[in-house]
């Protein structure tokens, strides 16, 4: 039996948002010195980017934000992971109802939005996917960084 809090990321795509908020986690518990005590990947809900590397602006971001290190081929989300992980955090609305309305009768995860922990209750991370440029991308990842922030520190 594992120690770790496991938490999967979500979004539509698995290719803008929950790969940054998986990232910045990462980044985190590493910096925290806890790997140890978490464990955290990414998923998506659709199929539409599976076994791509995240979006070159999302890399882009990461990238200026100091995480350059990070690798990740996007996957959907699968009903063992309603199992296996703790926390199943969402990105938006939607991502929520779909958990909701896919998750198993015996789900073990807690499901919410990330933003829910953001410290100005700024639930909701929108999808940056269709923008021209890099800028949906550095507020989503504003947004994530401040969310998983908070939740690190009242689930630490």
């Amino acid at each position: 039996m594992s120690d770790q809090t496991k938490v999967l990321m979500v979004c539509l795509g698995n290719t803008c948002r929950s790969p940054m908020a998986e990232a910045i986690f990462i980044n985190y518990i590493t910096k925290m010195n806890l790997p140890s005590r978490w464990r955290v990947d990414s998923a998506a809900l659709r199929d539409y980017h599976v076994n791509n590397a995240p979006d070159f602006r999302a890399q882009t971001t990461l990238k200026f934000n100091g995480i350059t290190n990070y690798s990740h081929l996007a996957r959907t989300i699968t009903i063992n992971d309603f199992h296996n992980f703790d926390w199943i955090l969402g990105m938006d609305d939607f991502n929520i109802r779909e958990l909701n309305r896919i998750k198993p009768q015996d789900c073990k995860a807690h499901i919410e939005l990330l933003g829910k922990y953001h410290p100005e209750g700024e639930t909701i991370i929108r999808d940056p996917f269709c923008d021209q440029d890099c800028t949906g991308f550095f507020q989503a990842y504003d947004q994530c960084a401040r969310s998983v922030q908070g939740f690190l520190e009242t689930h630490q």
